[in-house]
């Protein structure tokens, strides 16, 4: 049977490419959690800017942190991770949280909701400034063979200082949960505000400092 004639007007008058037109406008804006735009982060930092994937390609552009990407297949192919996901993953740890990641995602989602409620600011932006601030740049390492070893200062790779950053975050923020009456979101909200602010109360700023310390006593 054909459609009734009102059927057939209404679909004569519906112009593809206006609905095509739509369609791509809803599409090119990709948010995360479908709420914090990604377009308008900054990375100050110019030599961690290959290696926190946060807007540089439009595969970094997700709506959760969740891409079941096999990032540890290929040497440095982590980099090429978004970094939401790269803290989400990081939060999967201690053997009874290990594959929980559905779990982590809740977290990360939880966390940025408070950050805005606290800071006013994108929490992605606040995530990116942590990590940039939270990241050691010397380093001490151990030269010399069996007898006598002595420190030497190191410069830490760019993908080090990402690495180590994210771990020191997660840690800081589970250690502070550990039997507290605060929720994990809570901490790693507030662990993310105060790296982002540089402030001594973040562990992850404490480790950094002290790290940098030792290297510099060892120059």
């Amino acid at each position: 049977h054909s459609p009734p004639l009102q059927d057939r007007r209404i679909r004569s008058s519906v112009n593809p490419q206006d609905t095509r037109a739509t369609c791509t406008m809803a599409s090119s804006e990709v948010k995360l959690f479908d709420k914090w735009t990604f377009e308008d982060v900054t990375l100050r930092d110019i030599s961690l800017q290959d290696y926190l994937a946060v807007k540089q390609k439009f595969r970094y552009f997700t709506y959760l942190p969740h891409t079941a990407g096999r990032y540890n297949v290929k040497r440095f192919r982590k980099s090429q991770c978004p970094i939401v996901e790269r803290l989400t993953n990081s939060l999967m740890m201690h053997g009874r949280n290990n594959g929980k990641k559905i779990m982590a995602v809740r977290i990360v989602k939880h966390a940025f909701e408070i950050i805005h409620l606290l800071t006013e600011k994108n929490p992605l932006q606040v995530l990116v400034d942590a990590i940039i601030n939270a990241g050691p740049r010397e380093d001490a390492t151990r030269i010399g063979s069996a007898g006598t070893v002595r420190r030497q200062a190191v410069d830490v790779s760019p993908l080090r200082r990402v690495n180590q950053a994210i771990y020191f975050l997660t840690t800081g923020a589970r250690s502070s949960s550990f039997r507290s009456m605060k929720t994990i979101a809570e901490c790693l909200a507030d662990e993310l505000i105060n790296a982002a602010n540089e402030s001594a109360n973040s562990y992850a700023i404490k480790k950094k400092d002290e790290i940098e310390r030792v290297a510099k006593m060892n120059r």
